[in-house]
């Protein structure tokens, strides 16, 4: 499988996106007009190994709903994914059985190496 989630209104999501100029075999899915879901969330947690990997503590909500002061389990991590897109790091790009979450410079280094 080769699938990107990402966000279309993220400046950063579609930068990387344009650096990494990806094949057109690869799946785009906007997450903010399609939701993940239950099923592709557990793929990506499989890969990743937890839910708190995917799981972004930048994210306007996080901060806003005090989540850095909560002691949140694997549960919570995926609810609050699945509850609202911006819970999800971005961009997730899977390539086959390799899952590479975020936007740092190693990480985008790491898609292009693998591509």
């Amino acid at each position: 499988m080769k699938k990107v989630y990402y966000l279309k209104t993220c400046s950063t999501c579609i930068r990387i996106l344009k650096a990494l100029d990806l094949p057109s075999e690869f799946i785009l899915q906007d997450i903010k007009t399609q939701a993940i879901t239950v099923k592709q969330l557990e793929v990506m947690k499989t890969l990743a190994g937890s839910y708190e990997a995917l799981f972004s503590k930048r994210s306007k909500l996080y901060k806003e709903m005090d989540l850095k002061n909560q002691d949140l389990s694997e549960k919570d991590y995926k609810h609050y994914i699945l509850d609202h897109y911006t819970f999800l790091s971005r961009p997730v790009i899977i390539i086959n059985d390799k899952i590479f979450i975020g936007n740092s410079k190693k990480t985008v280094e790491a898609v292009k190496t693998a591509l």
